[in-house]
C-alpha cells in the first residue's frame, strides 16, 4: 500500500509540476510543486524506504486490471491537472494513514504535505481562470466620486468608451449610502454599454455585492483575501495589493484573482514611505503568472520602463483622472501597452 500510493503521489505531483511548468509558466507554482514532491520522498524512513521495492509486485496486483471509464477522459489541461491533485490527496491520505502504524512521526509530515497540496491546487485552479477571465485586462483605471452625480456619470462613461478595460471605484471620503449610490451609477452604466469593462470595488465586499460588482480589491491592511471571499458572491473576483515578492507569492497561495504590484513610481496620489519600484515588477514577472498590474506613478513618459520589467498591465489614476483630455490619454496607454518592446 505504501509504496503503490507513493508512485502515485510521485506520478500526480509530477504531472501538477508540468502543468505549472508548461502550460503556466509559473515559476513560484512549478517549484512550490516541486518542493512537495521533493519533501514526499524525504518523509519516508530510510529503513521503510528500501523495503518498498521488495514489496512491490505489480504483475500479480489485481488493481492493475481494474479502471473506469472516467479515468480514460479527459476534456482539457485544466481536467488533467485537477484529477493529477485529486489522485495526490487521495494517495497521501493513503500514505499517512499506513504510516501511523509502522512510523508516526512521519505520519504527521504527510499530512502537511497533504494540507499543502489543498492550498497549490486551489492556487493553480484560480491562477489558470485568472489568466482566462482577465486575458484582455491591460489598462485598470482607478476613480473618486467625482464633483457631484452628473460629473461622475460623464468621467464614467468617457472612460467606458475610450476602452478602459477595468474600472475601481475608489472614495474613502463618502458615507457608505453616497458611496453605494455610486457604484450603483457605475453599474448601470456598464451595463448599458456595448463594450463592458470590470467593475471593481475598492475595499468594500459588501457594496460590491450590493452592487454588483466584478470584483473587490482589498489592501495589506485591509480585509484578507479568505475574509473577503467570505462575504462576496462566488466568482467574484478578489485584487490584493502586494510591495514584495513574498506578499504576492501569499496572494497567490491565497488564491487571489490578480495583484496589484507597487508602487512602482512616486505617486501624487497617495504617500508611500517605501518604492519597491522596478525590481518588484521584474521579480513578479520572473515567478508568477497570475495577472498582475504595475501601480504607483506610471506615467506615459515611464511606462515603457514598465512594459521592459515584463509587466503588460498596469493600473493609474492621476494619468488618466488629472488628464486635460481623459480618453486620449486612455488611448495613448491603450497604444503604449499594445507596443511590444
Amino acid at each position: 500500500m505504501l509504496d503503490a500510493n507513493l508512485n502515485r503521489a510521485a506520478e500526480g505531483l509530477r504531472v501538477a509540476e508540468d502543468y505549472c511548468r508548461f502550460a503556466l509558466n509559473d515559476s513560484f507554482l512549478t517549484d512550490a510543486t516541486k518542493q512537495v514532491r521533493h519533501r514526499l520522498i524525504e518523509s519516508i524512513p530510510a529503513d521503510i524506504a528500501s523495503a518498498l521495492f521488495a514489496s512491490r509486485q505489480t504483475e500479480s496486483d489485481v488493481g492493475t486490471a481494474i479502471s473506469t471509464p472516467g479515468e480514460q477522459h479527459r476534456t482539457d489541461l485544466a481536467h488533467i491537472v485537477a484529477a493529477a491533485w485529486n489522485r495526490v490527496q487521495q494517495a497521501l491520505r493513503v500514505i499517512e494513514e499506513c504510516l501511523k502504524l509502522v512510523a508516526p512521526p512521519a505520519a504527521g509530515h504527510i499530512e502537511q504535505l497533504r494540507y499543502r497540496s489543498y492550498t497549490l491546487a486551489k492556487a493553480c485552479a484560480i491562477t489558470a481562470e485568472s489568466r482566462e477571465r482577465l486575458s484582455s485586462a491591460r489598462l485598470y483605471v482607478l476613480i473618486g466620486s467625482g464633483r457631484s452625480e452628473c460629473a461622475f456619470v460623464e468621467r464614467v462613461q468617457s472612460l467606458i468608451d475610450a476602452g478602459v478595460d477595468v474600472v475601481q471605484l475608489r472614495d474613502k471620503r463618502l458615507d457608505d449610502r453616497t458611496l453605494l449610490e455610486r457604484a450603483q451609477l457605475l453599474r448601470r452604466a456598464i451595463d448599458a454599454a456595448n463594450r463592458r469593462p470590470l467593475f471593481i470595488m475598492n475595499d468594500r465586499p459588501d457594496l460590491a455585492v450590493l452592487a454588483r460588482a466584478d470584483g473587490v480589491h482589498v489592501g495589506q491592511e485591509e480585509l484578507s483575501v479568505h475574509d473577503a471571499r467570505q462575504i462576496v458572491v462566488p466568482n467574484m473576483l478578489v485584487g490584493v495589493s502586494t510591495h514584495s515578492i513574498e506578499q504576492a507569492r501569499q496572494a497567490v497561495l491565497d488564491g487571489a484573482n490578480y495583484i496589484g504590484c507597487g508602487p512602482t513610481f512616486q505617486s501624487g496620489t497617495k504617500h508611500f514611505d517605501h518604492f519597491p519600484g522596478l525590481d518588484l515588477l521584474r521579480q513578479v514577472a520572473a515567478e508568477i503568472s497570475s495577472p498582475a498590474f504595475a501601480i504607483g506613478g506610471i506615467t506615459l513618459e515611464n511606462v515603457r520602463q514598465v512594459l521592459a520589467a515584463g509587466f503588460s498591465r498596469v493600473a493609474l489614476s492621476g494619468a488618466i483622472c488629472n488628464s486635460a483630455e481623459p480618453a486620449s490619454s486612455v488611448s495613448a496607454f491603450l497604444t503604449a501597452l499594445n507596443t511590444r518592446i
